[in-house]
């Protein structure tokens, strides 16, 4: 299946920007049942200064403000194919070791709510066990559109008992690294199929399972991913995988639009 994508973040300043740099993780990766065929980024009020792969093997653009300007449109669009893996993504392959992703950070770092949930976790065989704690993350904090914010903790998502896609991502993180399995955060696109247009990327978790290598579990959608997931940037949690991160000087009273478009091809249907 082929899936074209648009993806258009517009900021704009009620006051000019003096100077300001951001980093982009917003090009999906070629693997395991994924290939980009075409992609390309485009900046207005602004240029690419330079690109890089990271330590997670994301594709990073690093863009600058051009001085004085009162607004930043980052446009990205292309196609990317997409074959079913039902959720597995494969063995690990660098640059960062595998155990790189038993480290706890300050969003996914485990306490009680975590660790009573594990205690309800039940399965046989650890992939059977994956998907009761997906089940379980998933009841715990039920899903509410503009409940959290991008510093939440996973305990606090707990604490509180709703979230959005980070937080279901950031709880079974921190429970499977817990539980002994190696976890990352997925950031990327979601191919919706009661819309075209969205207002935000999607979220979800990777465990690397004996056997199997890395598998998805997207809590929010109950489902591990389909070839409707176009998986973008990866990271220990959501600080290394967000699409957009930066600094400026100036440019205050700030507003911002994201608008994005995930679509299979016509002819692909």
């Amino acid at each position: 299946m082929r899936l074209t994508i648009r993806h258009t973040t517009r900021y704009a300043f009620e006051s000019p920007v003096t100077y300001g740099l951001e980093q982009l993780r917003k090009t999906p990766k070629s693997g395991y049942g994924q290939e980009v065929i075409r992609w390309e980024t485009s900046i207005s009020g602004g240029r690419k200064e330079l690109s890089y792969h990271d330590h997670m093997n994301n594709l990073v653009e690093l863009v600058s403000f051009d001085k004085g300007t009162t607004e930043l449109v980052i446009s990205c669009e292309g196609e990317v194919e997409m074959a079913e893996t039902h959720g597995v993504v494969g063995q690990h392959r660098g640059p960062s070791p595998l155990w790189l992703f038993d480290k706890v950070t300050p969003l996914t770092k485990p306490g009680a709510g975590v660790r009573a949930l594990i205690k309800k976790v039940e399965g046989e065989t650890e992939l059977e066990r994956l998907h009761a704690l997906s089940r379980l993350v998933g009841e715990a904090v039920k899903y509410e559109v503009g409940s959290s914010h991008p510093n939440e903790t996973a305990e606090e998502a707990l604490a509180v008992g709703k979230g959005v896609c980070q937080d279901h991502a950031h709880v079974f993180i921190s429970a499977a690294r817990e539980m002994g399995h190696p976890a990352r955060y997925v950031s990327g696109y979601l191919m919706m199929n009661d819309r075209i247009e969205q207002e935000a990327t999607h979220a979800w978790a990777e465990a690397h399972v004996r056997g199997l290598g890395w598998v998805g579990f997207d809590v929010s959608n109950e489902i591990c991913p389909d070839q409707r997931y176009v998986r973008v940037a990866t990271g220990l949690d959501y600080k290394e995988a967000a699409p957009v991160t930066g600094t400026r000087y100036g440019g205050e009273g700030e507003s911002l639009s994201v608008e994005i478009e995930v679509v299979q091809q016509q002819d692909q249907q």
